[in-house]
């Protein structure tokens, strides 16, 4: 039943996405994408509106892809209660580990804090982070992101140049830059 592989696939991201939601991205891909459950331009769809709304991007996603995924996987999962069904095991499950092991590991943390041995794994799971937050970025480096001609490509990269300078330099809010994105890729393409 696709319920109980949902369950399944989010315990494993919930278990193993350490980093946060960027790096949890290739995982989630592998676990949702891989089986069939959505397409990838579904996942790269998520992703963006995962990304503009409120709270982390795996949590947001499991939300959207519980909700979606029981009726891709069969028309007689199309209705709104068992996507909202989906819905909510996904999120649950999917926050559930990361729930119990900060509650467990806080303690030994806060009790161990000035041993070489924790400091030692925190300096080591610092490159690990961001390496995985590397291999999201470059996961979502697709032509459902960036189009498949060279006009294509080099239109969204300017976009995505053009968006940087602006929140950087010119410190316009990322909220207006989100909607001028929007509208320029809607008359665009």
């Amino acid at each position: 039943m696709i319920y109980l592989r949902l369950i399944w696939a989010y315990l494993k991201i919930g278990l193993f996405g350490f980093g946060g939601g960027y790096a949890m991205l290739a995982l989630i891909e592998r676990e949702i994408v891989g089986p069939g459950w959505i397409t990838a331009q579904m996942f790269t769809d998520i992703v963006a509106i995962s990304q503009m709304t409120p709270g982390p991007i795996g949590i947001n996603s499991a939300t959207y892809i519980g909700y979606v995924a029981p009726a891709e996987y069969s028309a007689a999962f199309a209705s709104p209660i068992y996507g909202i069904l989906g819905s909510l095991l996904c999120t649950f499950v999917v926050s559930f580990p990361s729930f119990v092991l900060v509650a467990y590991t806080s303690h030994l943390i806060r009790r161990h804090r000035d041993s070489v041995v924790v400091k030692g794994i925190f300096a080591g799971l610092r490159p690990v982070v961001v390496g995985l937050i590397a291999s999201a970025a470059l996961l979502l480096m697709n032509s459902a992101n960036f189009g498949e001609t060279s006009s294509q490509v080099l239109t969204s990269i300017a976009i995505c140049i053009g968006a940087f300078i602006l929140v950087y330099w010119v410190k316009w809010h990322p909220i207006l830059i989100i909607c001028l994105a929007g509208l320029a890729g809607w008359i665009i393409y």
